[in-house]
């Protein structure tokens, strides 16, 4: 997502834990799949489950970005240092 299509996430999806935004985020999935949504309706739920998504990348990029990894120096000391995932 570029940054001209940032999207504003509503308080009541911010307060939402990962595991409960993809759970809602799936549920729009299979209504918008099962083509049983009126047009208005599949507009609204494609609204929320864009609103949704960024909410679970940003709680992913949170993530990790708190995630390190132990490293032993060449004396043999014990650190940390941010985990590389890319």
């Amino acid at each position: 997502m570029s940054k001209s299509e940032q999207v504003t996430i509503p308080k009541d999806i911010q307060k939402l834990s990962f595991e409960e935004a993809l759970a809602e985020l799936e549920g729009i999935v299979g209504k918008l799949e099962s083509g049983a949504a009126k047009l208005e309706e599949s507009i609204d739920f494609y609204a929320r489950g864009t609103q949704l998504k960024a909410h679970c990348q940003n709680k992913l990029k949170d993530a990790q970005s708190k995630v390190e990894k132990l490293v032993v120096s060449a004396s043999g000391d014990l650190g940390t240092e941010p985990l590389d995932v890319e």
